[in-house]
């Protein structure tokens, strides 16, 4: 079961790294254990800049979660399953608060 979702994808990666890590501690502040990221897939847009890379935040959420600061909060993740994005989404398991329960 998902207890929340955040939806990353069309965000710049700046904006995507905040929205996470805000997202991650407001999440594990609500008591949720297992969240979905949805990345996108980083497909081809049809309006697309011509120096813009395409799936920069599906390569780079998962670095990010592994990084020192989130470390606290996640204790691992994994590719959603197909009816939740697949390998456009992650599922995040989050630790326990400390003092909760």
């Amino acid at each position: 079961d998902v207890d929340s979702v955040i939806d990353l994808h069309g965000m710049r990666q700046e904006e995507a790294h905040f929205a996470l890590i805000s997202f991650l501690h407001r999440a594990q502040n609500s008591g949720h254990g297992v969240v979905l990221v949805v990345t996108g897939k980083g497909g081809s847009a049809v309006n697309n800049g011509l120096f813009e890379e395409r799936g920069v935040l599906r390569r780079m959420v998962p670095h990010w979660l592994r990084l020192p600061d989130l470390r606290s909060l996640v204790i691992g993740f994994e590719e959603a399953s197909p009816q939740h994005g697949g390998s456009g989404a992650l599922y995040v398991r989050l630790r326990r608060r400390r003092g909760a329960g």
